[in-house]
């Protein structure tokens, strides 16, 4: 049996993305594109990973011509801490177990009973 870091695997690819430049501000298209996981999925477990201190949130700065601003997210020290471990023990749960190889003895062959 696998540990378990409790996250579900949607959560972990999100952990994933956000660790590879932990310091950069993400908006949730990129995140969406980086992980597949649609909009339904991908916002509530951004909204959970703020409301457990994992995750701050902000608002662009500016207001870009043509679109509106977008909600930027990134990890904080601890949700930083946290996912590395999680992401961490879930690539190593995924490896195979290297196997030692098992000497299997060899058969032995028993004569053949001469027929009276």
């Amino acid at each position: 049996m696998r540990p378990r870091s409790g996250f579900s695997a949607q959560t972990l690819s999100v952990l994933a993305v956000l660790c590879e430049q932990p310091s950069e501000w993400r908006h949730g298209y990129e995140l969406a594109k980086r992980t597949s996981l649609k909009s339904g999925t991908l916002y509530p477990i951004l909204v959970r990973l703020a409301d457990r201190g994992l995750m701050e949130a902000r608002w662009e700065e500016e207001q870009p011509a043509g679109r509106p601003r977008r909600h930027l997210y990134r990890l904080t020290p601890d949700g930083l801490a946290r996912a590395s471990a999680a992401v961490t023990a879930e690539a190593a749960a995924a490896k195979p177990a290297v196997l030692s190889p098992v000497r299997v003895p060899p058969r032995r062959r028993v004569p053949a009973r001469a027929q009276p």
